[in-house]
């Protein structure tokens, strides 16, 4: 037993040694550890005289929205930010997405314990745009942009990072929120989902942890940046279905699928800003001139915001109790792990909605105004 032990250790370290997932999951290991070892509690730094009064109150609110988010709504926090690191630079990771550009398929990546998933977070921000390269000169379209937080999903008590700072009050009691999601359910292999997920319950459940704290104003704008991310969900799912059928339309010339695409992509610019943008309250017309739209960017977008108004769905048909509506989504997603968000769909037209319950509104009535100065929320 002792040798073979040994061999498993020395297999084991071989991989780490030589494989490049190896190299990328020891350098990702030694920046954690990093991390790890320069955190402080936040009660203490709350406690210092000299750290100013706009930073005290955002880490007020970060240990509020983690008492809430255990207390009230159920997940799964550990000591996940109950502490503090501050790192010497303003972005935590880069991230990275590819896709095929003649197709509707991601270049994916495999990590042990996760599965396959469509994106990857570099430390090194020098290796992020060289794998950029790589992929680019290897025919996809390519996605990289920053990221502020991650989670470990629970394997070790993630403190909050000073590059989350830089996100407002809304968006950072839904970062904590979305986070500790992730801690209380990942479903393997199922990045898409375990993101929109994690972005509906953050939604909900910081707009929740605000009503109770009497800010009735920043509950409404969070419900509206929430109403505008399920708008901004079907734009995307119709891009990707007309996407698709051209290129099913074309499937034996390639470029054909590639001018068709072109095409399409034009369109969407018009619709975005023309026919989208007078919908939206909290996202200004300039972040939608300026928002990429490839295949990369489309399936990026569609990692975290794919069917969002299922969630609301089971929330509706839950008397929009948002612990119950957890429950029920992670116990309809074990039941059917290889399609979860079909899972969802089936309940949902099996339950019909409660007698005094009406559906949550999914789009700002006629006439609300759309600040040109407002921002997407952060992810």
């Amino acid at each position: 037993m002792r040798r073979a032990f040994g061999l498993l250790a020395i297999i084991v370290v071989g991989y780490f040694a030589v494989s490049p997932t190896g190299h990328y999951l020891l350098r990702a290991g030694w920046e954690e550890a990093r991390i790890l070892m320069r955190r402080r509690p936040i009660t203490e730094i709350i406690a210092d005289s000299s750290i100013k009064p706009g930073i005290a109150n955002k880490l007020r609110l970060v240990l509020a929205a983690r008492g809430f988010a255990a207390d009230s709504i159920g997940l799964r926090a550990k000591q996940s930010f109950t502490t503090f690191t501050q790192l010497d630079h303003d972005t935590l990771v880069l991230v990275l997405s590819g896709a095929y550009r003649d197709k509707l398929a991601s270049y994916t990546w495999w990590f042990p314990i996760v599965g396959r998933v469509p994106y990857k977070g570099y430390f090194d921000f020098s290796n992020a745009r060289n794998a950029a390269r790589d992929l680019d000169h290897g025919g996809y379209d390519v996605y990289l942009r920053p990221s502020p937080a991650f989670s470990t999903l629970g394997w070790f008590n993630d403190p909050l990072l000073s590059t989350s700072l830089a996100a407002d009050t809304l968006d950072l009691a839904s970062t904590v929120v979305h986070e500790l999601t992730h801690n209380t359910f990942y479903a393997n292999g199922q990045a898409v989902f375990n993101e929109s997920f994690a972005n509906f319950v953050g939604a909900r459940g910081s707009a929740w942890l605000f009503r109770s704290r009497g800010s009735s104003a920043t509950a409404d704008e969070t419900d509206a940046r929430w109403s505008d991310e399920k708008l901004m969900a079907r734009f995307w799912a119709r891009l990707y279905h007309s996407v698709d059928s051209a290129f099913q339309a074309h499937a034996t010339d390639s470029l054909a699928r590639l001018a068709a695409r072109d095409t399409l992509y034009s369109r969407a610019r018009r619709e975005l800003v023309e026919g989208l943008g007078p919908q939206l309250r909290t996202i200004g017309p300039r972040s939608l001139e300026r928002m990429r739209l490839d295949n990369a960017a489309l399936l990026a977008h569609r990692v975290y915001a794919t069917d969002l108004d299922l969630f609301d769905g089971v929330w509706d048909r839950e008397q929009n109790d948002l612990r119950r509506a957890i429950a029920q989504i992670i116990a309809l997603a074990k039941r059917r792990p290889n399609d979860p968000f079909g899972a969802l769909r089936d309940w949902i037209a099996a339950t019909p909605l409660p007698p005094e319950t009406s559906p949550a509104p999914s789009a700002p009535p006629a006439g609300s105004p759309s600040p040109s100065t407002a921002k997407p929320p952060a992810k």
